[in-house]
């Protein structure tokens, strides 16, 4: 996914808006922090989330992140086979490092989410 067309929280999750669905994962940026990842824990399909809401958390070497929902939703796929190929979060964040599949239920949430300029400079004023 090009990342000039995501949505970005604040606390590095990213966004896929298509239709009243949207593709979740973590930035680069997140992934770069945490280093040398070896665990993640997602949720099971049909979870409702809410905005802000934890629905998993990535484990490094050097940390353990929660991961948090960016807007509304309900969860309608997990990438199951990401926990077996944590390299797919540093080699393609965007891509093959997706983690779940919500049906967004407050899609004019999605307008509060930064867009990739002001996520970048959120990084760069060393937002975390």
């Amino acid at each position: 996914m090009d990342p000039a067309t995501l949505k970005f929280a604040k606390s590095h999750e990213w966004l896929a808006i298509d239709g009243d669905q949207a593709t979740v994962g973590i930035t680069d940026f997140a992934v770069e922090s945490l280093t040398d990842l070896v665990y993640i824990e997602l949720p099971e399909v049909g979870r409702h989330l809410s905005a802000g809401e934890v629905f998993g958390e990535v484990e490094s070497v050097k940390a353990v992140s929660d991961l948090y929902a960016p807007v509304d939703g309900e969860v309608i796929e997990v990438n199951t086979g990401l926990p077996d190929d944590l390299d797919a979060l540093g080699d393609d964040p965007f891509g093959r490092g997706w983690m779940i599949r919500l049906s967004v239920t407050d899609a004019a949430a999605v307008a509060s989410l930064l867009d990739e300029t002001a996520y970048r400079d959120h990084c760069q004023a060393g937002g975390h």
